[in-house]
């Protein structure tokens, strides 16, 4: 339905601001400053909720957070200069994950961009390499073009990051022009109908075939297509990080693991092991493509809504490319039932055996420290389907991936792609806001929390339903641990010690710390009576990491790190 009933526009400002509103947008995130201050000025008198965030690049990653969640562009601004460029690394990981985001940045006067002036910077050029989408606008008559193609290209296709550039001299201009950021973007059809049924042929005389999910395929729309596929052909399925949740709980017998950074899962077994894969929603920057093709042996089927980038070890026998959901429907109902490989099905039972055991043998060597699968076995009790799960970066995350399940599409949020530290909180934040009566568990190391933790300020403002984990090793253990292996030590990853609860409680937060299985699972029941975000402290004993990269004995071959 059009909403440009109301077109007049005092300004610039007030023009964005409407096709902000006209698109849907509930929050903005950001800081404020002088070259932008007429935009923040204009959504005062607004629908849209200006969130005040202590670090843009917090506001990028809050916004990607919402983007991956709902679907729809989040929204972030900030002012002219360290500003914007501030935004950078929230924007390359948005698109290095498929996560929509519109940044808005202020800048100079058009006749000062030319100018050693103060906070002058080309942000356009700086951003077009980490974006879709890196423009400028020149006069107030093209805001509202400008908008919509920045929302366009930031939902649609492969999702990611756009960057309008704002200076302040248009943000003043008179502005009359209508609101067109309220156009529906139009839907693919699913891939040609004879492409599809020569997928099919091959996947009927494949002896071996399985599915390789990636990011796409946790979209909840491709996620209900997806279980339909496996539920009708039955073939056995691995996951990339970002896949999480994909796979439905009836489906679990066919789901093979998680697979990301150490060549040496399961889910790289059944892979080594098949004669057709079929990749859907899959981007070679979730896991390299020389990593689990390792000999190019197989032949591969892509499934995604944009042609693949074609690597050494990725080059598809056959592409389908449309709407990946209407495509998986078509594909299923021609391929039919496969047939169950004795080899594969050896894999999937290795793999549910081999996750069982760990789960339960797992014990700390130390009394003051506790094992990573003992907080997996408890988060496993306590994370419920309804709750959102959202990871940092570092050598925990990859412990919940392999080990902790889920079964609900965006789930659980993980970055692998840029593997950005700090983007836990924020978009733990990103997913109270979404769902503000529901918990939300955030996980970080305490290297990746020290990078993003002066949000947990604005979570207390926000009155987030939220619940942080902070793994306690006062060392940057994800990079120690491939020093060790390169090595044999480690090299600049040590840091000092920090009291969690008691920076939890000076940014007017609840703090508790947990030295022990028992205390985990008594300080996440004491906070879920919490209103308001919890800080949990955990000191973890990391002395069993080298078994993230102990090679799978079945792979036969070198185990190589990523």
């Amino acid at each position: 339905m059009s909403k440009t009933a109301d077109t007049t526009a005092q300004c610039g400002a007030e023009l964005i601001v409407k096709n902000l509103e006209a698109h849907g947008i509930t929050h903005v995130f950001g800081i404020p400053g002088a070259k932008v201050d007429r935009l923040f000025d204009a959504l005062v008198d607004s629908s849209i909720e200006t969130v005040v965030t202590r670090h843009e690049q917090n506001a990028a990653f809050i916004a990607g957070g919402l983007g991956r969640i709902t679907g729809k562009a989040g929204v972030c601004i900030a002012t002219s200069g360290p500003g914007a460029s501030n935004f950078v690394t929230g924007l390359a990981t948005a698109n290095s994950e498929g996560d929509p985001v519109l940044a808005i940045g202020g800048a100079v006067k058009l006749a000062d961009r030319l100018k050693l002036t103060h906070q002058t910077m080309d942000t356009v050029s700086l951003f077009r390499p980490v974006t879709k989408y890196s423009v400028e606008l020149t006069t107030p008559t093209a805001i509202s073009e400008v908008m919509a193609n920045a929302f366009r290209f930031a939902e649609s296709g492969r999702p990611g990051a756009a960057f309008v550039s704002t200076p302040m001299d248009v943000l003043s201009m008179p502005a009359n022009a209508p609101v067109l950021a309220d156009r529906l973007a139009p839907r693919m059809g699913g891939a040609p109908a004879d492409v599809v049924a020569e997928a099919a042929t091959l996947l009927k005389k494949a002896k071996r075939p399985v599915m390789l999910l990636g990011m796409l395929a946790s979209r909840p729309d491709v996620a209900d297509a997806v279980r339909a596929f496996v539920k009708l052909t039955g073939v056995p399925v691995v996951g990339t990080y970002q896949a999480a949740g994909a796979v439905s709980e009836e489906l679990v017998d066919r789901f093979g693991g998680r697979i990301g950074l150490f060549r040496n899962q399961h889910g790289d077994q059944l892979l080594h092991e098949a004669d057709v894969v079929v990749a859907v929603g899959y981007n070679p920057v979730e896991y390299d493509p020389w990593l689990w093709n390792v000999n190019d042996a197989r032949q591969i089927i892509n499934v995604d809504i944009v042609p693949a980038e074609l690597d050494n070890a990725f080059v598809p026998a056959i592409e389908l490319i449309g709407d990946i959901a209407l495509t998986l429907e078509g594909l299923g109902g021609k391929a039919g039932g496969l047939a169950r490989a004795p080899e594969l099905e050896a894999v999937l039972e290795g793999y549910k055996k081999a996750r069982r055991t760990a789960l339960l043998d797992a014990r700390s060597s130390s009394n003051s420290a506790v094992h990573p699968l003992q907080i997996v076995r408890e988060l496993e009790q306590f994370v419920t389907p309804d709750m959102t799960l959202c990871l940092d970066m570092g050598t925990f995350h990859i412990w919940l991936a392999r080990y902790l399940l889920s079964f609900r599409a965006r789930q659980v949020l993980i970055s692998n792609g840029q593997q950005t530290m700090g983007v836990g909180l924020p978009w733990g934040i990103a997913a109270s806001l979404v769902n503000p009566s529901q918990k939300v568990v955030s996980i970080s190391g305490d290297g990746g929390f020290m990078m993003s933790s002066m949000e947990l300020e604005t979570a207390v403002r926000l009155k987030c339903n939220l619940i942080h984990m902070v793994w306690i090793d006062q060392a940057y253990n994800m990079v120690e641990i491939q020093e060790q292996k390169k090595y044999g030590r480690g090299s600049g990853v040590h840091f000092g010690p920090i009291d969690f609860a008691k920076y939890a409680e000076a940014c007017g937060a609840k703090g508790i710390t947990a030295t022990t299985e028992d205390g985990v699972r008594q300080a996440l029941r004491e906070a879920m009576d919490v209103e308001g975000p919890v800080v949990i402290a955990v000191p973890v004993d990391y002395s069993h990491n080298h078994l993230l990269m102990q090679p799978l004995a079945q792979l036969g071959e070198t185990t190589a790190a990523a």
